[in-house]
């Protein structure tokens, strides 16, 4: 059977569920699709309505050339947005993502518009207040000053940036010119006639809506921090960089909506305090500490509850040993939702305040993610991903699984896209490690892989590393590969989340020891299955995962050809040149960066390496893969010749970030990776190989 793992044209242009959104009344949900545009040269997004009694099909809100996104419900059920899309109102350039409403009947109009776009949108849940976030200029006297500066800054087509305060980029982007700032979002303006069209029909021009700054001198403030606000709209409680020496530390700030008073409310010199969540009553707010990391010491990540106004601070779930993620309000007060890591899974737990109990609350092995949960608390609807399946919309039976303590089985919504054939079989193992540890393991094997035909086999490796493989990944799909006639192993090592504290710190300050153990033992239980072939045999990853490839092509051979995806190679370069080398240097230690940096190992290298790069990666900075381009060339045991021919390949992706999100670019990526496995574990002679794709030149 033909499935869209078979073609990558199918695989690039395949329509993707990326986010979930439900009116107060959970009455609306509106999901965002996304989708390759006609030429397969950008991915552009589309709002799709899903019905909650999952007896209609998804219905198509919006279409437009470039997008929608960011969508928020509101009370009284319109739809706000952020697009760039044409618009009426001209007080922003073209490319500026505005903020739009859609009604529940009507087309859909500008509600507020700025040359410096927006980025994001809060919504209260019982009053008409809209606040929306927006880039200002540091010295900018006011709004009106900050367009003027925009404008002209565009205008100049000038791109530098001058910062006086560290850091200066984060992840794919860099910082400034502009900070984030909250704006309230005023009343639209009343309409008032335009010019004719010359066809007889006039036009009516929406005033947008005025933009009150709320967060005036927010400086680095709101930089990508987690916010909330109180049902009446009267309150933000949002994490705040608070700045800093090395870097800013995350604290928890109060912001009056209408006056713009800002209160420091919660504070750790030795912990950020993030993701914070109001009660629907609006007088207690729940949110993370995650303290900080020594070289010998991993954080540890507890859930809080406090007043609104940060008194009666205190840990909830004490003892749980799990990092809470997301939190969503019981509509009662009475308890939290909880979305965090778990064996493999993303589950949905609920945490009872009053008794501190915490109770499992879906049965999947799946990962969940925007929960939404109806006014009596008796409904969830979220999304629900994993390798079986990408992210789709479900409606889960909260009331039951809360009542009787036992989980349930989520129910499949009417999806805005189906769910895609597998190329393959996916089941898990634990093999254990030399000490004994369960490694949680998910084999993926192609059709027909047997004692008769054994596959060839691929080590892949998270990144993180305070991560693991529970959730579908269109970026790292493994069924690419697996359509290629490879099985794969997706472990979980120590230093994987889901699994307790205990796994966290069996690895922590040692990436090379238990880690890298742990992936040995099971790529030996792996390849001593029948349906494997032991003979053919190859490893990648990307970011840890990266730096996992690079550890293992120093310290074994037994790997036939091995990918490094924007791997750390030399972890003193990377600690001051990535974009949050404050939390760098509180993990790394002296003995952490003289025993475990992959560089060090250089000589041992024998076996080839295809290393891949995006040169507007600012986590792992492009001088890492370019310093181990060149080791490998000039240092390694498998050098290049003395006419500069080498067996290593370099992919390199000028203008794509951390994970090389471009529809083509992402194309790009599969054709060299596949080639190269094919061309070092399949052993394909050269003049057999596939071409290199046309569009590498």
């Amino acid at each position: 059977m033909s499935t869209i793992f078979d073609n990558l044209d199918d695989y690039i242009t395949y329509p993707r569920v990326l986010g979930l959104a439900a009116s107060p009344d959970t009455k609306r949900l509106v999901a965002t699709v996304q989708t390759s545009d006609e030429k397969m040269s950008k991915y552009v997004t589309a709002l799709w309505e899903v019905d909650p009694e999952g007896k209609a099909p998804a219905r198509r809100l919006t279409r437009s050339a470039k997008g929608e996104g960011g969508a928020v419900v509101t009370a009284d059920g319109r739809v706000l947005f952020i697009s760039a899309r044409p618009q009426i109102a001209k007080d922003a350039p073209e490319e500026t993502p505005v903020l739009w409403e859609l009604p529940t009947t009507g087309e859909a109009r500008v509600l507020a518009s700025r040359p410096a776009g927006f980025s994001g949108i809060l919504a209260a849940t019982e009053a008409d207040v809209i606040v929306a976030t927006s880039a200002v200029a540091p010295h900018a006297t006011d709004l009106e000053d900050d367009d003027r500066l925009t404008k002209g800054r565009k205008d100049a087509s000038v791109k530098a940036i001058y910062q006086t305060s560290y850091p200066i980029r984060y992840w794919d982007h860099d910082l400034g010119p502009g900070d984030p700032h909250f704006l309230r979002v005023g009343k639209p303006k009343c309409c008032c006639c335009a010019s004719a069209t010359g066809t007889g029909t006039d036009v009516i021009e929406p005033k947008t809506a005025a933009l009150t700054d709320i967060t005036p001198g927010a400086k680095r403030g709101l930089v990508e921090v987690g916010s909330d606000i109180t049902a009446d709209g009267t309150i933000i409680i949002t994490g705040w960089q608070k700045p800093g020496r090395a870097g800013p530390r995350e604290v928890l700030v109060s912001i009056d909506v209408a006056t713009g008073v800002r209160t420091t409310i919660l504070e750790r010199a030795d912990a950020e305090l993030s993701s914070p969540a109001i009660s629907p009553d609006g007088k207690q707010i729940a949110y993370v500490q995650q303290t900080d990391a020594s070289g010998t010491k991993a954080p540890e990540v507890t859930a809080w509850v406090a007043a609104i106004d940060g008194s009666n601070a205190h840990e909830v779930a004490v003892g749980w040993d799990r990092w809470p993620g997301h939190f969503v309000w019981h509509p009662s007060g009475a308890g939290l939702f909880v979305l965090t890591d778990e064996d493999g899974a993303a589950p949905i737990f609920y945490l009872d305040l009053a008794t501190d109990k915490v109770i499992r609350l879906t049965s999947e092995i799946a990962a969940f993610s925007n929960l939404a949960v109806s006014p009596d608390g008796s409904t969830g609807y979220a999304l629900k991903a994993s390798y079986l399946a990408p992210a789709a919309p479900v409606r889960i039976d909260l009331g039951t699984a809360i009542a009787t303590g036992q989980p349930v089985a989520a129910v499949d919504l009417l999806s805005p896209v189906p769910t895609p054939e597998l190329p393959g079989t996916l089941e898990v193992i634990y093999p254990l490690a030399d000490d004994g540890t369960p490694i949680r393991t998910q084999i993926f094997l192609p059709h027909g892989a047997s004692a008769e035909n054994p596959a060839p086999f691929v080590l892949w490796i998270h990144g993180g590393p305070l991560s693991s493989w529970n959730t579908w990944s269109w970026r790292w799909c493994p069924w690419n590969l697996v359509a290629a006639g490879y099985a794969l192993a997706l472990p979980d090592p120590a230093l994987s989340t889901g699994y307790g504290q205990a796994l966290i710190e069996r690895g922590w300050g040692s990436w090379g020891g238990r880690p890298y153990t742990d992936l040995m033992s099971v790529t030996d239980a792996v390849i001593a299955r029948p349906d494997i072939d032991e003979t053919r045999i190859g490893a990648m990853g990307g970011s840890f995962g990266g730096y996992m490839a690079n550890w293992v092509a120093g310290h074994t051979d037994r790997f036939k050809g091995i990918v490094s995806h924007a791997g750390l190679w030399a972890l003193d370069q990377f600690g001051s040149t990535t974009d949050m080398a404050s939390y760098w240097e509180r993990e790394f230690s002296g003995s952490m960066l003289k025993e475990h940096s992959p560089h060090r190992f250089v000589s041992n290298i024998v076996t080839p390496m295809l290393v891949i790069h995006g040169d507007k990666d600012y986590r792992v900075p492009v001088g890492e893969g370019l310093r181990l381009w060149y080791e490998l060339n000039a240092h390694s045991g498998r050098p290049a010749t003395e006419d500069g021919v080498t067996d290593h390949e370099f992919l390199l992706f000028p203008t794509e970030n951390h994970w090389v999100l471009t529809p083509q670019h992402a194309k790009v990526w599969y054709q060299v990776v596949l080639r190269f496995l094919s061309r070092w574990i399949l052993d394909t002679p050269t003049d057999k190989l596939r071409e290199l794709p046309e569009s590498l030149g």
